[in-house]
């Protein structure tokens, strides 16, 4: 599994809608990008999602992550975020839309599990 970094493409369950990362640490990076740690991608907006109609409501935001943390790799006492990542959106119908990793950001660090 890849490690991930700011620049990881993190999408809903429905492709275009782009989760917009932040990273709460900078003193550990790949290729001069910043990795990811436990929560850093929760409760981050969602752009672009298609997912619209009348009684539809799109995906705008991340809930919190139900896989995807590293269980052998912290930064500063907090686990890394891998390739695996993945958790519900706040998209409809409510409990079902996830988001997902299509790109790490990066391709040198991997963890061995």
């Amino acid at each position: 599994m890849r490690v991930l970094t700011v620049d990881a493409l993190v999408v809903c369950a429905h492709e275009l809608g782009r989760v917009g990362l932040i990273h709460s640490q900078s003193f550990v990076t790949v290729e001069g990008r910043p990795v990811l740690v436990r929560a850093d991608p929760e409760g981050r907006p969602i752009g672009g999602c298609p997912n619209i109609g009348p009684t539809i409501k799109p995906c705008t935001s991340t809930l919190a992550v139900q896989k995807g943390y590293s269980t052998l790799a912290t930064i500063d006492g907090k686990p890394m975020c891998l390739d695996s990542l993945t958790g519900l959106t706040d998209g409809t119908p409510p409990g079902t839309v996830k988001y997902k990793v299509n790109a790490p950001g990066q391709t040198l660090v991997t963890e061995a599990g």
